[in-house]
């Protein structure tokens, strides 16, 4: 059971309101920056003052109101959007990266990213037709409909207009300390919603920032991808098992709201996972030979597959393969590699 911290954040989020900048104390801030047409509504951008300017941890999508957003939040605390020194981003999706070229033009400052994260930008944002091909191809092996296939491959392609990319500047790998004056922040690799998503923890601060790592209410997203590794639900779990007991009086998701304690939080994420795990099985079971989206269709959604938009549809195809796979690993299932690869219970 999670404690809210965040109460003005959880008060805002139940009006269906922008949560206001909050001062959180020695030098720190969290700033809503709002998401188009995104029942995420917004990215907590987090403001860390510097013996010389400011850091901040992710920064938003690459659109007018984000960007007013996030200035006016940054003179809000007297600070200016050029006083910026450091984007430390958290993963490259676009409601954290999306402005990190904008970030870097108008303040000079440095972008941050886990490599892995790093390595999938020019695939993805640049030039993805290569992206695009592979993704066709793991779509057809999962079984979607010829006539779907091109739509679902393609559902995506529209939020690249929110991404100003940034070539990094940093490199951040597992452990580092992020060297910059009065603050005292490690880069925690977290991988599984993102192949190189990273928290930041502050020992000194006794708090996470945990980007979409830990959330308050939901799961992030965790899909079998083209740009993912191999088995990124086990990454995950792994991940989350990894962080549990970090020494943190409060985490600081970048949606939602801020929560305590980490460990029973963690504890309620791998639980679902589980629950999920049985439920994909069970259909297996029922449906021996079903292919990747016949599971995904007899799944429970919290709303009807049909209803979502394309890029959600195309993720539930992900989370379900991503099940999968770890009950292949398991040993619960086979898999026959005829096209499309279909799946079967190893009964005991």
């Amino acid at each position: 059971m999670i404690e809210i911290t965040g109460s003005l954040q959880k008060e805002a989020w139940d009006a269906n309101q922008l949560p206001p900048i909050e001062d959180l104390g020695s030098g720190l801030w969290s700033i809503p920056v709002p998401i188009p047409n995104n029942p995420l509504r917004y990215v907590l951008v987090y403001a860390l003052e510097l013996n010389d300017g400011i850091a901040i941890v992710d920064a938003g999508w690459n659109t007018e109101d984000a960007w007013s957003a996030l200035t006016a939040g940054l003179d809000s605390i007297g600070a200016s959007i050029t006083d910026v020194r450091a984007a430390l981003i958290t993963h490259i999706h676009p409601d954290h990266y999306g402005l990190a070229g904008r970030v870097k033009e108008y303040s000079g400052a440095q972008i941050a990213l886990h490599r892995a994260d790093a390595a999938l930008i020019p695939n993805r944002y640049d030039d993805p037709k290569d992206l695009l091909s592979t993704m066709q191809t793991m779509l057809k092996a999962a079984g979607i409909p010829d006539d779907s296939i091109e739509e679902l491959s393609m559902a995506s392609m529209a939020i690249r207009q929110f991404v100003s990319t940034a070539e990094p500047d940093v490199l951040l790998d597992d452990g580092d300390m992020v060297d910059l004056p009065g603050i005292d922040l490690r880069a925690i690799w977290t991988p599984g919603h993102s192949p190189g998503h990273i928290c930041f923890y502050s020992e000194k601060r006794r708090i996470l920032l945990a980007g979409d790592h830990v959330l308050p209410r939901i799961t992030p997203i965790v899909t079998v991808h083209t740009q993912q590794a191999l088995n990124p639900l086990s990454d995950y779990m792994a991940s989350l098992a990894r962080i549990r007991d970090l020494d943190v009086d409060e985490v600081m998701p970048a949606h939602e709201y801020r929560f305590k304690p980490l460990a029973a939080r963690i504890d309620e994420l791998l639980a679902h996972h589980e629950d999920r795990l049985q439920e994909v099985f069970k259909v297996i079971t029922t449906l021996p030979g079903s292919t990747a989206w016949e599971i995904t269709n007899n799944l429970h959604w919290a709303h009807p597959l049909d209803e979502l938009p394309l890029y959600m549809r195309r993720a539930a195809v992900g989370e379900a393969m991503a099940h999968i796979v770890v009950l292949e690993e398991r040993g619960q299932i086979t898999r026959h590699d005829e096209l499309p690869i279909k799946f079967w219970p190893n009964i005991r």
